[in-house]
C-alpha cells in the first residue's frame, strides 16, 4: 500500500492498495470537517506498519484541540486503527468521512492516467460494511471494509459524527479485506501489531535483523547503507508459493511487487554473503517456473529462465502472461547464482535437486539463445506484447550507436556474452564437484574458452579503445560507450590488458560523474542524464562494476566507484532508488532521483551490500572464505561480524590505512575467525582461512 503523506490514497498512477496484481483500493481519504488531516508525523514503524498523526486544517472545529491517529498493518489484507483525541478542555464535535473507492485496475493499466475497465463495477452497503465489486465473466475481485463502530455507510463513504468530551479518546478498527473469485483475504495483524511477526515470514523484521551478520564502520555511510538495506530486503519479500521455506526478495515497490527473474537473481547475489536464504528461496521459486515448451507469446522455451510472474486481470485473461520470458538475462544470473550459492553455503543438496534445471538452462545457451549458431547470446522480439530489448537495459530505445541510432535485431549485448561465459565456467564447476559429469564439465570449459578468444575478436573497437555495446542484426558494432562493459569485468571474459582499458573508460568523466557510472557516455547523441537507460546511474550497475574491477585487481578503482555509491545512499536518506539522473557531483552537489523510480526497488536497496564485499574482498573458494581488504586512507575501521560461511560464523576487521602507514602484518588471535588484516598503502595484506564456530565466551580486544 502507497499513500500521501497523511496517510491518503488519492489517486495517482501508483496509489493505494494493492493484492495479486490488481488495486483493490484507489481512493482511501480521510476528512475531518470536510478536509483532509494535516499531517504532524507520518513513518514506517515496520516495513508491514504505519503511524501517522495529523490535525484538522485550521478552521475545523476545535481548533489545535484534537489529534488524530491512524495506524495501519499491511498482511494478507489491511487493518487501520483510526483514534480521535480530544485535548482541549473544553467538548468537542468532530465530523469525519472516510472516501473508499477501488478501481480494480491491473499493475499494467496503473500507468495509464484513466482505467478503462472491460468488467462491471458495483457496491453494496451493509450494517458497518462497505462492499466494492468488480466482475467479468468468471473473474471476480471485491474489496470488503468494515468498521467496528457504528457508522452512517453510503456507497462510497463512511460518516463518523464524533462528540467529544474534555480529554476523551475515540477509536474504531476499520478492515479491509481483499477478495480473489471466492476466497478472502482477511488482515492477519490487528491493532497493536507493532514489532510483531507477518505469518506469512519465517522470521519477524527484529530476528531478520538479529540474526543477520553486524557491521560497524566508522564512517555513517556505510554503516547506515548496510542496515537500512538489510531493512528494506525484509520489506520486499514475497511467498509466491507457500511451500517455499523462505521469502524472496521482490523486484520493487510499487509496480513490480512479484518474483522478477532478473531483479530478484541479482538482489540475492549482491545479499548472498549476508542473508543467503533469499538466494536459495530464489533459485527454487524459479527452477519451479521454468520454461518447459515454446510459446511466442509469452517468450518461453524450454529451459529458460521467468522474467516475470503476473496474476491479476490480465494475465487470467491471457492478454499479458501470467508467466513472462522476456529476458535473456535471466537464465545465465539463475547459473551463476546457482554455483555462487553452493560456494558459500556449500549446500549440495540443493544442487542435486537443481541438477536437472541447471542443465537445462544450460542447453538453452548452447541452444534457442543462439538464433544464428555463432556461439553468441542473441534475442529477438518474438510476442506481441512486451520487451524488444532483453538484456537489463530493457527500454525499447536503450541499444544505441554513438550517432544515436537505434540498434535493430538480433542483438547480442556484450554484457551477455559474459554472462555466458561465467555460466558455463560455473556450471562446469558444479558439473565436475558435485554431478560427478568430468565430459559435461571438459565439454562447457572448451565451449567458454572459443567464447572468451571469440569475444574480443569481435566486441572491440580499436580505433576507441573500448569494447562495444553490442552487435546488431548485421553483426555490426553498436559503438555506443555504456556502462555494459564494467559488466565483463564481473563475469571474467576479457583478458587483462583490456580490462584496464575498460576501467580507465569507465571513470572518464564521460562515463563517471562523481556518485557513480552512466549507464551511457555523455559524447553519444542518445544521451540524457534522465534517460531511463541512457545516462541515468543504476546503483545495481556500478555495484557489479566495481566487484569486476575488484576481480581484475583494481582495487583503488573499486573503492572509489563503492565509496561514492555510499555517499549517493546516504543522500536518499539511505533508501537509494532503482537509479537517479546523470548529472555530474559538481554539478547537483545532491544525486537527484529519476521520476517514477522504484523505491526500495531489490538490486538497488542490495547494491551496498555487494559494495561492502567488494571493499572487504570476500570470496569463498574451495570451501575457505579469503578476504583481500582494501579501503582509501580515511575511511576507517569496518568490523563485519558473524558472517555466514558453509554452516559457521566469521569476523572480519578492517582497518583503513593511514597515507604513510608501514606494511603492518595482521594481528593474530586465538580464533582464526578473528584474524585482523588491515589494508596497507601499496600492497594489501591477504590471507585466506578456514572458518570455524564462532567462541561462545568472551572474545579478547582485537
Amino acid at each position: 500500500m502507497t499513500s500521501t503523506e497523511n496517510g491518503d490514497v488519492t489517486g495517482g498512477v501508483t496509489g493505494g492498495f494493492f493484492h495479486q496484481d490488481v488495486r483493490h483500493l484507489s481512493r482511501w481519504e480521510l476528512l475531518v470537517g470536510g478536509k483532509p488531516a494535516q499531517a504532524l508525523t507520518s513513518s514506517c514503524v515496520d516495513y508491514f506498519s504505519a503511524r501517522i498523526v495529523s490535525i484538522p486544517q485550521k478552521d475545523v472545529a476545535a481548533p489545535g484541540k484534537l489529534t488524530i491517529r491512524r495506524d495501519r498493518f499491511i498482511a494478507h489484507g489491511v487493518h487501520e486503527d483510526l483514534v480521535v483525541v480530544n485535548h482541549g478542555a473544553e467538548p468537542a464535535a468532530v465530523r469525519l468521512e472516510l472516501v473508499v473507492e477501488a478501481d480494480f485496475a491491473d499493475i499494467h493499466e496503473c500507468q495509464e492516467d484513466e482505467v478503462d475497465k472491460k468488467g462491471a463495477l458495483r457496491t453494496e452497503t451493509g450494517d458497518a460494511q462497505l462492499t466494492l465489486v468488480y466482475e467479468r465473466d468468471d473473474y471476480r475481485r471485491a474489496t470488503i471494509v468494515s468498521f467496528s463502530e457504528p457508522c452512517e455507510v453510503s456507497a462510497r463513504r463512511a460518516v463518523y459524527e464524533l462528540e467529544l468530551a474534555p480529554r476523551e479518546e475515540w477509536h474504531t478498527c476499520i478492515d479491509v479485506t481483499a477478495v480473489v473469485g471466492d476466497e478472502r483475504r482477511r488482515p492477519v495483524l490487528r491493532c497493536e501489531s507493532f514489532g510483531k511477526r507477518d505469518p506469512d515470514f519465517e522470521l519477524s523484521f527484529d530476528e531478520w535483523v538479529r540474526t543477520a551478520p553486524r557491521v560497524e564502520a566508522d564512517s555513517s555511510a556505510i554503516a547506515g547503507a548496510y542496515a537500512h538495506g538489510l531493512a528494506e530486503l525484509a520489506a520486499l519479500r514475497i511467498r509466491p508459493s507457500p511451500d517455499l521455506e523462505w521469502a524472496l526478495p521482490a523486484g520493487g515497490l510499487p509496480q513490480f511487487m512479484t518474483l522478477f527473474g532478473r531483479d530478484t537473481l541479482i538482489a540475492a547475489y549482491e545479499a548472498l554473503p549476508f542473508r543467503p536464504e533469499l538466494a536459495r528461496a530464489a533459485l527454487e521459486a524459479l527452477a519451479e517456473r521454468q520454461a518447459s515448451v515454446r510459446d511466442d507469446f509469452s517468450e518461453a522455451q524450454p529451459g529458460k529462465i521467468l522474467h516475470e510472474l503476473r496474476r491479476g486481470e490480465l494475465a487470467w485473461f491471457g492478454e499479458y502472461p501470467g508467466h513472462y520470458y522476456g529476458s535473456h538475462d535471466a537464465t545465465m544470473l539463475f547459473l551463476i547464482l546457482l554455483d555462487e550459492y553452493e560456494r558459500w553455503t556449500g549446500d549440495g543438496d540443493l544442487v542435486s535437486k537443481l541438477e536437472t534445471p541447471a542443465r537445462r538452462a544450460i542447453e538453452w545457451i548452447a541452444g534457442d539463445a543462439d538464433l544464428d549458431g555463432d556461439g553468441y547470446v542473441e534475442y529477438v522480439k518474438r510476442s506481441s506484447i512486451g520487451l524488444d530489448n532483453q538484456a537489463w537495459k530493457d527500454s525499447s530505445d536503450s541499444i544505441r550507436f554513438r550517432d544515436g541510432r537505434m540498434a535493430k535485431p538480433p542483438i547480442a549485448t556484450c554484457e551477455l556474452q559474459g554472462y555466458a561465459y561465467d555460466a558455463r565456467l560455473r556450471t562446469a564447476r558444479l558439473a565436475r564437484e558435485l554431478w560427478r559429469d568430468e565430459s559435461l564439465a571438459r565439454r562447457l570449459e572448451a565451449e567458454a574458452y572459443d567464447l572468451k578468444q571469440r569475444f574480443e575478436r569481435d566486441f572491440w573497437i580499436d580505433e576507441s579503445g573500448y569494447f562495444a555495446l553490442a552487435l546488431d542484426g548485421r553483426k555490426r558494432q553498436v559503438d555506443a560507450a555504456a556502462s555494459n562493459m564494467g559488466h565483463l569485468l564481473w563475469s571474467g571474459i576479457v583478458s587483462d590488458e583490456k580490462a584496464a582499458a575498460a576501467v580507465s573508460r569507465l571513470l572518464r568523466d564521460e562515463l563517471w560523474t562523481g556518485w557513480g557510472i552512466r549507464t551511457l557516455a555523455t559524447d553519444v547523441t542518445a544521451y540524457g542524464p534522465l534517460e531511463y537507460h541512457n545516462g541515468s546511474v543504476w546503483p545495481h550497475d556500478c555495484a557489479i562494476i566495481a566487484e569486476g574491477m575488484r576481480r581484475y585487481g583494481f582495487r583503488d578503482e573499486a573503492a572509489r566507484v563503492v565509496l561514492a555509491l555510499f555517499d549517493a545512499a546516504a543522500a536518499f536518506e539511505f533508501r537509494l532508488p532503482e537509479l537517479f539522473a546523470g548529472f555530474p557531483r559538481d554539478a547537483t552537489e545532491l544525486p537527484i532521483e529519476y521520476p517514477q523510480a522504484n523505491r526500495p526497488q531489490a538490486f538497488a536497496t542490495a547494491a551496498p551490500l555487494l559494495g561492502l564485499r567488494t571493499l572487504l574482498g570476500l570470496d569463498v573458494t574451495d570451501g575457505r572464505l579469503a578476504y583481500e581488504l582494501h579501503a582509501p586512507p580515511g575511511v576507517g575501521e569496518i568490523r563485519l561480524e558473524g558472517l555466514p560461511v558453509r554452516g559457521s560464523r566469521v569476523d572480519v576487521v578492517m582497518r583503513a590505512a593511514r597515507e604513510h602507514d608501514e606494511p603492518e602484518l595482521p594481528a593474530r588471535e586465538e580464533h582464526a575467525a578473528y584474524r585482523l588484516c588491515r589494508a596497507i598503502r601499496r600492497r594489501d595484506c591477504c590471507r585466506t582461512h578456514r572458518s570455524r564456530p564462532r567462541p561462545t565466551g568472551p572474545r579478547q580486544a582485537a
